[in-house]
């Protein structure tokens, strides 16, 4: 079992940047690809970008690429997502999830994984 906590969310103004971190335990972390996804209110959860076990591949969404970076420390059981940029749209709770080894084309799919963190609040202000 494997348990994920993000933190580093917060309020932050229109072009502006935030590192979110998501910490995992409970598990061996280099068997994981892990992913973030986001939820703003009333909306579907959506993918924002994923990491292969060793940090080798990368994927984004589109509407984050250029602006978010993801990567990951095995040393340290910590994936990060580092936001730049910031837009009003940027707005949601943000999530980390891990997957067994798996192929990318299934990253960007919820379903997919098989842990998910609590969630921290990402606001952006205009």
């Amino acid at each position: 079992q494997v348990q994920l906590v993000e933190s580093g969310g917060g309020l932050v103004q229109a072009g502006g940047s935030l590192r979110l971190s998501c910490a995992a335990s409970g598990g061996t972390f280099k068997s994981y690809a892990m992913g973030w996804f986001r939820q703003a209110p009333g909306k579907e959860r959506e993918f924002v970008a994923a990491i292969s076990w060793n940090g080798g591949s990368t994927r984004y969404a589109d509407s984050v690429k250029d602006r978010f970076t993801i990567s990951r420390d095995n040393a340290k059981n910590t994936v990060y997502l580092q936001m730049n940029s910031l837009k009003p749209d940027d707005t949601a709770v943000y999530y980390c999830a891990a997957v067994q080894k798996t192929s990318s084309f299934f990253w960007s799919r919820a379903p997919t994984y098989d842990y998910w963190g609590q969630g921290t609040q990402v606001t952006v202000s205009s």
